[in-house]
């Protein structure tokens, strides 16, 4: 009797060390997977900053000496770029240099849904934006042409700004995504 009991023991103890090396195994899997989105955000941003001050130079080539546009509309794409670049910027903070494995997990999942209220947020200033500058572009076009309907300038424009907001638009839904799975992943192992 006391021999089955012991062997019963030993069999528990071993259930309960295969459990916790499952679990240890499924955190780090977990961990990495995090990670994963991590680096993929921290990516995307680096990315984007790099567009918006490679569109300073391109802007001034592109609006000012290619199409004759005002030197005030192609300082306001200046101002707006760089503003984006600094949000950009701003945000990322948040995801750079998170390392899953010795930071707190609740402090990262606060982080992350910060970094996402953030990005979320930045719709209300960044559609504004984009709306006021589509209009001065449309002014600009005017002063080159009057007949804007038939001007090849503004078709372009808008063909520019309707691929602008479907890829614009695409990288803020993946990036949302990808903020809530970190979220939720850290939730699951936190149990918070």
């Amino acid at each position: 009797m006391d021999y089955e009991l012991e062997e019963m023991r030993r069999q528990m103890q071993t259930l309960k060390d295969k459990l916790e090396k499952q679990e240890i195994v499924n955190e780090h899997i977990i961990k990495k997977s995090m990670k994963k989105n991590v680096d993929s955000i921290a990516r995307r941003y680096y990315v984007l900053i790099a567009v918006a001050l490679l569109m300073l130079p391109y802007g001034y080539w592109a609006f000012v000496m290619l199409n004759g546009f005002s030197h005030a509309f192609w300082i306001a794409t200046c101002v707006m770029m760089l503003i984006c670049a600094a949000a950009t910027y701003y945000n990322s903070r948040n995801v750079s240099n998170v390392d899953m494995t010795r930071n707190n997990l609740v402090e990262v999942g606060k982080r992350m849904a910060r970094a996402k209220k953030f990005d979320a947020d930045w719709l209300f200033l960044g559609i504004p934006m984009i709306i006021a500058w589509l209009g001065w572009f449309v002014y600009e076009v005017y002063k080159q042409d009057s007949d804007v309907v038939s001007s090849p300038l503004l078709w372009a424009g808008c063909v520019g700004g309707v691929v602008g907001a479907i890829v614009g638009f695409s990288i803020h839904f993946k990036t949302q995504r990808q903020y809530q799975e970190i979220i939720d992943q850290i939730e699951d192992i936190t149990g918070e």
